[in-house]
C-alpha cells in the first residue's frame, strides 16, 4: 500500500511540473513533437529510475551525519551531507553521459531532433530535484526510493506528452496573435496544473471518512448525558414548587 500510494502521489499529485514546475526548460523547447517528448521523457525516466536509488545509497551510507559507522565507530561523528550536491550531480552526469551514448548509437535520428537538450539533462532541474527531494523526505527504503524516482519521472513524462499533443493541435487552430507561441503554452499549463491539483482528493477522501464514526459517538454519548440528566432536572424542578409553596 505504501508504494502504491507513493507511485500515485509522485505521478499526479506531486508531478515534477505541474506542482513544482521543475524541469520547464526542456519541458518547453522540446515539447513541439509528440514524438521527440516521447524521446526525451524515456531519457529522464530512465536517468530518475537510475539516480535517485543511487543517491539514496550514497545517502545513507556515505552523506548523512553517522553514515560512515560501518568504516568503524570513530567515524560516527563524521558528517559529509554538504558533500550532496556535488556527489548527486556527479552521479546525474554519469547516467546522463551514458544515455547520450546510447541514444546517439541506436537512435541518431532523435539524438538530432533532441540537439542540445539530451546532455542538458544533466542540469535538469527536476532530476537534481528528484534526489533532493528523496533526501528531504526521508524515504526509508531502497525500494520506495526506486518507486518514486519511477513514478517522478512517468510523472514528467506524462506532462511532456500531454502539453506536446495539444501543441500539435493547436498550430492548426485560430489562437490570437499575442497569444501564439509560449504564451498560449503557459497557459495551457497553467490550466493542467489546476486540473491535476484535483488528484490531491485521491489520498485525503478516506480520512473524511474514518471521521464519522467519531462524530456518530460523540452524538450517542451526548443523547446518553442527556437521558441521564432529565432525571435530575425533573428533581430540581419538583424541588422548587414545593419550595415555592
Amino acid at each position: 500500500m505504501e508504494h502504491l500510494e507513493l507511485f500515485f502521489k509522485s505521478i499526479f499529485i506531486d508531478n515534477m511540473v505541474f506542482a513544482t514546475f521543475l524541469g520547464m526548460c526542456s519541458y518547453l523547447a522540446v515539447s513541439k513533437k509528440v514524438s521527440t517528448a516521447v524521446g526525451l521523457g524515456a531519457a529522464v525516466i530512465f536517468v530518475l529510475a537510475v539516480t535517485v536509488p543511487v543517491n539514496w545509497l550514497l545517502d545513507q551510507y556515505i552523506l548523512k551525519e553517522g553514515a560512515l559507522v560501518w568504516l568503524g565507530e570513530e567515524y560516527a561523528g563524521y558528517d559529509l551531507s554538504f558533500l550532496s550536491f556535488i556527489m548527486f550531480i556527479a552521479t546525474i552526469a554519469t547516467m546522463v553521459q551514458l544515455v547520450e551514448i546510447v541514444v546517439e548509437k541506436f537512435s541518431p535520428a532523435l539524438y538530432n531532433s533532441l540537439g542540445i537538450f539530451l546532455p542538458l539533462i544533466a542540469v535538469n532541474c527536476a532530476i537534481l530535484g528528484g534526489s533532493l527531494f528523496m533526501q528531504s523526505r526521508e524515504i526509508p527504503s531502497l525500494g520506495l526510493a526506486l518507486n518514486y524516482g519511477i513514478s517522478s519521472g512517468i510523472g514528467w513524462f506524462l506532462a511532456i506528452i500531454a502539453i506536446a499533443a495539444i501543441r500539435e493541435k493547436i498550430r492548426y487552430s485560430n489562437v490570437p496573435a499575442p497569444l501564439r507561441g509560449l504564451g498560449i503554452t503557459f497557459i495551457i499549463t497553467g490550466l493542467m496544473a489546476i486540473g491535476f491539483m484535483s488528484f490531491g482528493g485521491m489520498l485525503t477522501g478516506g480520512d473524511e471518512g474514518n471521521k464519522k464514526p467519531e462524530t456518530e459517538q460523540t452524538t450517542v454519548k451526548t443523547d446518553e448525558e442527556k437521558k441521564v440528566d432529565e432525571p435530575q432536572k425533573d428533581i430540581d424542578n419538583n424541588t422548587t414548587a414545593l419550595n415555592q409553596q
